[in-house]
């Protein structure tokens, strides 16, 4: 039988583009994927579990792991860190789960540094009236904080290069399934399964 490992996949795009809502119509429909939790030094707030909702380190804690390189990306926000530890993410792809994570595009290119073996999946608008539509539709920004968020945009879509694959979020059925033929058509690659047919080809032969 062949036992693979699994594989970190990561979506990213532009702020608005529906990276959330992409990610939670993927895993409503694949249960096979682990969602990757994030490691923060904000307080733990009232429901929230250690290990399912982040995990919650000191501050000095995460900055003596951001020296010795345990986090595949972090990030500083409102005074906290938030990051992706290299130990959880690993530990899981070592037990054949596919990791997925849902990330801006510069932690994207971080963790392209830190573990390129990674699957980097862009996530794209179908045009930018398109996504400032999306913006201006969640009547949270000013005019100026949305042409702002749409020129971040435009340097983000410039990135597109250092992604293997580009999915269109035109409807968000349509990425999903895109997404989906991405994950499986990955776990047939051949240098993915090349290597566990040689160790079965190498038992029967002993």
């Amino acid at each position: 039988m062949i036992e693979q490992k699994g594989i970190l996949f990561i979506l990213s795009g532009p702020s608005g583009v529906g990276k959330g809502t992409v990610r939670k119509a993927l895993f409503e429909k694949d249960t096979a994927l682990q969602y990757s939790i994030s490691m923060t030094t904000r307080p733990i707030r009232p429901g929230e579990k250690e290990s399912v909702d982040y995990f919650y380190r000191s501050k000095e804690e995460f900055e003596s792991m951001i020296e010795k390189n345990q986090l595949l990306e972090h990030a500083e926000y409102v005074g906290n860190y938030y990051g992706t530890p290299r130990h959880y993410v690993e530990e899981t792809l070592d037990q054949g789960k596919d990791v997925f994570l849902e990330i801006e595009v510069q932690g994207a290119l971080q963790v392209k540094e830190n573990f390129p073996e990674g699957v980097f999946i862009f996530l794209s608008p179908p045009s930018l009236d398109e996504l400032k539509n999306r913006i201006i539709s969640r009547g949270t920004e000013t005019e100026s904080l949305v042409m702002n968020r749409l020129k971040a945009a435009k340097d983000e879509i410039e990135l597109m290069d250092a992604y293997d694959y580009v999915v269109v979020n035109d409807q968000v059925d349509h990425a999903v399934d895109k997404v989906q033929a991405i994950v499986k058509s990955e776990h047939c690659k051949r240098e993915r399964v090349a290597s566990q047919y040689k160790k079965l080809l190498e038992v029967s032969q002993s």
